[in-house]
C-alpha cells in the first residue's frame, strides 16, 4: 500500500495506481519555503512491517516527510510494508519511481537499503533507527538513553510501590538503548534520594530482560504488563511499538499504574481513552530530522554522516506530564530540568552498549 502527499493535505490512493506513479510534479498551489515548488524533486518512504500508523517511528518519519512536502513544495509518497516479505520489493519500488531520495524505517530494512543503495549510487537514502554504511546512505539515529534517563528518574520519583518495569519488543540496540537509560535514571534517583526503587524487566549488566519477540501483537504487551503489575510495578515503559498499546490497555484496566510511551507523545497519538494513564513519553524528534535532511538534499548538500539526536540538539527529550502532572511535585520537576542541563553540559554522562556514535 502506498500513500502520497504533496504540499496540500494527504490524499490516499489505491496501491495499484501508485505502482505506475513516478515523480509527479507538486500541484500548482503547493509552495516551498521560498514560494517556489520543487517540481523536479520527489521522495519516497518505505515503512517496516509495523505499518504507517504505528504510533511510533513509521508514523513520525512520515509526518516529517509530509512536513518536507509542505515546506519545500515536493511530492512525497509512503510505501507501506505489510509483512517482512514486502520489504525488499518495496524498496525496489521506491527506487523505480526515479525519485532522488528514499527514506527507510527500522532495522528490518537494513539489508534492503544497503543493497539498493549499492546498486543505485545516484539515489540518496536515509534510514531511521539503524546504522547502515554507504556513500549514499544517511543513518538517522537517536541517543534515546539520555531522555530515558530522565524518564527513569521520573518513574522512580512518582512510584508508590518502589517497583517500576520495562520490556521490549526485541533484544536489539534501538530497543535496549531506551531500557539502559531508564534503568540508569532509576539508579540515579536512588543515589540522590537514598531510596531503593527496583526495576523489573531489564538487567543492564547482563543485557537481558523481558521481550515479547514482537512489535505488533498487542495481546503480548497486555499479558507481559499484567505480569509486571502483579509484581507490584506501578510505572511501565514498553519499548515495543504497537505492542505497547497492550500495556496501556492492561494499565487502564487495573487503574493503579502509569505508562511511559516511546518515540512520540503517546498522550497525543494513542487512543484518547489512554490519556489519563500516560505519565510522559520518551521522544525522538524524527520529524525535524527528516525535514532538515531532505532540505539539505534539495540544496545539493547531502552527507552520509549520521544524524544523532541528543538532548543538546533537541533530537530527544521527554514529553509533558499532561493529566499525570499532579503526580509530579515541583521539586521533582526541577530535579529533572537540572538533570537535562547536566547531561547537556557533560556533568552527567549517560552510557549504553547501544549508544550511537
Amino acid at each position: 500500500m502506498t500513500i502520497r502527499s504533496s504540499a496540500r493535505p494527504v490524499i490516499l490512493f489505491a496501491a495499484s495506481a501508485l505502482l505506475l506513479a513516478g515523480c509527479a510534479a507538486a500541484p500548482d498551489e503547493g509552495t516551498g519555503t521560498d514560494d517556489t515548488a520543487n517540481t523536479d524533486y520527489c521522495a519516497r518512504m518505505v515503512t517496516n512491517s509495523g505499518g504507517l500508523e504505528d504510533r511510533s517511528f513509521n508514523q513520525s518519519s512520515w509526518e516529517g516527510l509530509e512536513r518536507a512536502a509542505d515546506e519545500y513544495g515536493i511530492e512525497v509518497d509512503a510505501i507501506v510494508s505489510q509483512t517482512e516479505t514486502d520489504l525488499a520489493p518495496n524498496v525496489q519500488q521506491a527506487v523505480e519511481t526515479g525519485c532522488q531520495f528514499v527514506l527507510t524505517v527500522g532495522f528490518e530494512l537494513t539489508d534492503a537499503t544497503s543493497e539498493a543503495a549499492g546498486q543505485n549510487p545516484d539515489i540518496h537514502f536515509a534510514i531511521v533507527d539503524e546504522f547502515v554504511d554507504g556513500e549514499n546512505i544517511k543513518p538517522i539515529v537517536f541517543d534515546t538513553a539520555q531522555a530515558a534517563f530522565l524518564a527513569g528518574y521520573l518513574a522512580a520519583g512518582v512510584s508508590q510501590t518502589g517497583i517500576v518495569g520495562t520490556f521490549g519488543g526485541g533484544n536489539q540496540p534501538p530497543v535496549t538503548l531506551f531500557m539502559d537509560g531508564y534503568v540508569d535514571g532509576v539508579a540515579h534517583y536512588n543515589d540522590v534520594h537514598g531510596t531503593a526503587v527496583a526495576v523489573i524487566g531489564w538487567d543492564k549488566a547482563t543485557q537481558n530482560g523481558a521481550f515479547t519477540g514482537d512489535f505488533e501483537n498487542t495481546s503480548l504487551g497486555k499479558t507481559t504488563t499484567e505480569g509486571m503489575l502483579d509484581q507490584g510495578a506501578d510505572v511501565i515503559l514498553p519499548v515495543a511499538g504497537q505492542v505497547g498499546e497492550g500495556a496501556a490497555a492492561a494499565i487502564l484496566e487495573r487503574g493503579n499504574a502509569s505508562l511511559i510511551w516511546v518515540d512520540n507523545d503517546g498522550y497525543e497519538t494513542l487512543p484518547e481513552d489512554f490519556r489519563p494513564i500516560v505519565l510522559t513519553s520518551i521522544l525522538k524528534n524524527t520529524q525535524d530530522a527528516v525535514v532538515e535532511i531532505v532540505g539539505k538534499d534539495i540544496e545539493g548538500d547531502f552527507s552520509n554522516e549520521p544524524f544523532i539526536g541528543t538532548l543538546e540538539n533537541g533530537g530527544v527529550d521527554i514529553a509533558p506530564f499532561h493529566d499525570r502532572a499532579p503526580l509530579v511535585s515541583a521539586e521533582l520537576a526541577a530535579e529533572i530540568d537540572q538533570l537535562r542541563a547536566d547531561i547537556i553540559d557533560g556533568t552527567i554522562t549517560v552510557t549504553s552498549p547501544a549508544t550511537p556514535k
